[in-house]
């Protein structure tokens, strides 16, 4: 570490010197792949001056109290020892934190230490402790609105916070939840169902009112409302058997209790237990990273466990798909992830107009200068900083919002210009490139196809990913698999990990979702998924269910076999299925 004067440089003064060259993109790069975190040595990760932690309220000093969890703190704090004079001093603040540990343990998450850092929290977890800063405020003539807050939550912490929003409405408040889970929206007091398709197909009030006194009519009308009356069967996918798997044995990583567990291969598996409970931890912390390590001898450091074993050389290569955007510029979109775009750029370049103006296929390019607008840089928009508000953005009036140059815009293919193109929902553009005589025109449809596909038919071809939700960008990256997954030899097998990929879908997209998996099990991929949608479960070929409860109290394997088989078992998750 130190070195030797005489013969080399010791790693403590390479990394100094690292430190120093850290403008350099390949510098950076290479302190965080050999940079970690470690505890502080003189604060024993306390965060606070010694003289502070003297400080000691019946025997625990603020960092003891900070590591419990809340439920944990709840009851030290109900239960302090307190002489009258103590309790009369003391008395408001010790109220006001029981009041908002309660509220912490009532939306579900009393296993959440007290100091764990939001970063770590997932989109649930952080939507629920939005909700106990409102219930811990008592606000009271207040309107409330939620956008999918069951997004990672199991069936039985949906009963919780469903509890919670009824607590915050009969306070006298008013809750407006976005939300395609079944339980929230039969427990509605009014429904309104946007419809009756999505994107152009959409945008009209299919039906407004209590969806249990429903009337035959407006069934008919509402997609919403036949699954939930039974009159539209939810998909039925056909079982599949399978003979090899892949274990994780001794994962023991967070709250996870020395477990084996074996991910079979071939099938749709499907990883379940309440919110807490190490699913994220065990396929996301430990299977993948340990895996891509194994294919590729590098990657980071996997969670801890004693080791991978099983069929390991029936797996080429692992994809974890997760909710990240797709892009990190704003001028990316599904059409260019998917690597349509080039055959639409070739197909512009190759019309005789464009030939006599000598533009080629890069000139129809927004990403590189030539075609693009000069002034937005073919982002259709300028932003205007506000040095104390939010930046505002505006139509660029060189291109009116076009992106490219009027000479790009006058070549027409079959009538249509690029930005008339980039405006086509992808439903649109799939019969549009179909009917080309061209057969660049009709590869270009065969490339949009797997967006319609997994449910994306009503975005548009030019939308920017940064306007993408999370659900919508991970069913993207699906699309590229799938695509993907008919291009390429049948001698690669994939095990695809995804994490939670109902998130923001509704009955009918989970359908097509399940119809995507099927396609990709098809070509020959094995698929694990961390879900808590019941009828996802149902679909599984093989279900592992983690538990029996979150946090210290989770861990375990609770329950590994089929979902028929679950049915039978003892566990929160059986319950529901």
């Amino acid at each position: 570490m130190e070195g030797d004067s005489n013969s080399f440089v010791g790693i403590n003064d390479f990394f100094a010197w690292v430190e120093t060259q850290r403008y350099k993109i390949q510098f950076k790069y290479m302190l965080s792949r050999f940079s970690g975190r470690a505890t502080c040595t003189a604060c024993g990760g306390s965060r606070l001056r010694r003289e502070a932690l003297w400080v000691k309220v019946c025997g625990h000093t603020i960092h003891d109290i900070l590591q419990m969890t809340a439920e944990q703190a709840l009851d030290f704090f109900s239960a302090l020892p307190l002489t009258d004079t103590e309790r009369s001093i003391v008395a408001e603040p010790v109220s006001e934190i029981v009041s908002r540990l309660q509220c912490i343990v009532d939306v579900g998450l009393g296993y959440l230490t007290l100091d764990r850092p939001c970063n770590t929290l997932s989109g649930g977890e952080s939507q629920r402790i939005n909700l106990v800063t409102a219930l811990g405020s008592s606000l009271v003539g207040s309107m409330y609105i939620l956008d999918e807050p069951s997004i990672g939550l199991h069936p039985r912490d949906t009963e919780r916070l469903i509890g919670v929003l009824r607590r915050l409405r009969d306070i006298g408040n008013t809750v407006i939840v976005v939300e395609h889970d079944e339980e929230i929206i039969r427990a509605a007091d009014l429904l309104i169902d946007m419809g009756p398709q999505a994107g152009v197909h959409g945008g009209e009030v299919v039906f407004a009112g209590n969806a249990a006194k429903a009337a035959p009519k407006d069934i008919a009308h509402s997609l919403t409302l036949q699954y939930l009356n039974g009159q539209k069967l939810r998909y039925q996918r056909e079982k599949r058997s399978w003979h090899y798997s892949i274990n994780v044995d001794g994962a023991m990583e967070h709250n996870l209790k020395d477990i084996d567990v074996r991910f079979p291969l071939g099938v749709l598996t499907v990883v379940t237990g309440v919110s807490g409970s190490g699913k994220s931890t065990l396929v996301g912390d430990i299977l993948y990273p340990a895996l891509y390590r194994r294919i590729h001898e590098a990657g980071d450091l996997p969670g801890t466990h004693r080791g991978l074993s099983g069929n390991l050389d029936r797996v080429t290569r692992v994809e974890y798909v997760d909710q990240n955007p797709i892009g990190r510029s704003s001028r990316s979109n599904a059409v260019t992830y998917l690597k349509a775009y080039d055959g639409i750029r070739k197909l512009m370049a190759s019309q005789q107009a464009a030939k006599i103006a000598g533009l080629t296929a890069n000139h129809f390019s927004f990403n590189t200068d030539g075609g693009r607008c000069p002034e937005c840089q073919g982002e259709g928009v300028v932003r205007i900083g506000m040095q104390f508000m939010a930046d505002v953005e505006m139509v660029c009036e060189e291109c009116g919002g076009k992106r490219f140059k009027p000479e790009v815009l006058d070549v027409r293919y079959r009538g249509k210009n690029i930005d008339d193109i980039l405006n086509m929902s992808v439903d649109e553009a799939v019969t549009f490139f179909a009917a080309g005589p061209e057969e660049e025109s009709r590869t270009v449809a065969e490339q949009l196809l797997p967006l319609q596909e997994v449910g994306l038919g009503y975005v548009k071809l030019g939308q920017s990913s940064s306007t993408l939700s999370g659900g919508e960008s991970q069913r993207i990256k699906l699309a590229y698999f799938l695509s993907l997954s008919r291009s390429k030899s049948k001698s690669e097998k994939i095990l695809f990990l995804f994490d939670e990929p109902t998130t923001g879908l509704h009955f009918f997209d989970v359908e097509k979702l399940l119809q995507a998996f099927d396609a990709l099990l098809a070509a020959g991929h094995s698929l694990v998924v961390v879900e808590h949608n019941v009828d996802v479960i149902r679909a599984a070929d093989w279900v592992i269910d983690l538990g029996p409860d979150a946090g210290d109290r989770g861990g375990r394997v609770v329950f590994a076999g089929t979902p028929e088989e679950l049915k039978k078992a003892d566990t929160f998750t059986a319950r529901y299925v």
